[in-house]
């Protein structure tokens, strides 16, 4: 796809898609975010081993990635 295809393609979006596109990219980041702190907090709130906090920031991670693959396939 060429880069004045996707801009044609952007513009075509009404409004309540391009809301949901900017609502999608910053939960994406959240996930991503949130998946990062996980793990590389040092003094995390919740009593957990060090390798379940890297098991669910991964999986934080995986998540975010696919949500993002997602997003991206829609548009």
């Amino acid at each position: 796809m060429t880069i004045e295809k996707k801009d044609s393609n952007l513009e075509k979006k009404s409004p309540k898609q391009r809301f949901l596109l900017v609502i999608g990219i910053i939960l994406f980041l959240l996930y991503l975010f949130l998946g990062i702190m996980v793990i590389f907090w040092k003094q995390f709130p919740l009593e957990m081993e060090f390798k379940y906090r890297i098991a669910f920031g991964v999986l934080l991670i995986v998540y975010a990635t696919i949500r993002f693959l997602r997003l991206i396939r829609e548009n």
